[in-house]
């Protein structure tokens, strides 16, 4: 998969809804340089969450990434995994500014925060929709 630069998608929330203890090994993927991505499964039967926050929470304390890692997968590799890397995942010029600004003092504590909404403000192509 490194070789090949396939993108490992890793779905956190579903074993810990599930509650297994079979959580997907980002730290061997990541070692073997896999990129790796982080996303909901949202779905009614084995991840009934939206919340990328605490997705990003569960990477952190259960797939044992940092949160840097974390953050990296949930925004630019989940990207570059739908085939729309070069339209959105960061912030760059020629990009929509698709961001959200969080209520804490940096990005280590994102992990720490779980199943609470941090968002301060959103900002969608490049205008601020909440707060309103």
């Amino acid at each position: 998969m490194g070789e090949k630069k396939t993108i490992g998608v890793l779905l956190p929330a579903v074993p810990f809804h599930l509650m297994t203890d079979r959580y997907a090994p980002a730290r061997k993927l990541i070692k073997a340089g896999v990129p790796v991505a982080l996303v909901t499964d949202f779905n009614p039967g084995s991840c009934p969450t939206l919340s990328m926050q605490m997705v990003i929470a569960l990477a952190c304390r259960q797939l044992k990434m940092t949160p840097a890692e974390a953050i990296n997968a949930a925004t630019i590799n989940a990207a570059y995994a739908l085939d729309r890397g070069d339209r959105i995942g960061s912030i760059e010029v020629g990009k929509k500014a698709d961001i959200i600004v969080l209520d804490i003092p940096n990005h280590q504590q994102l992990p720490y925060w779980f199943g609470v909404n941090l968002v301060a403000e959103v900002v969608k192509n490049g205008v601020t929709t909440y707060p309103p």
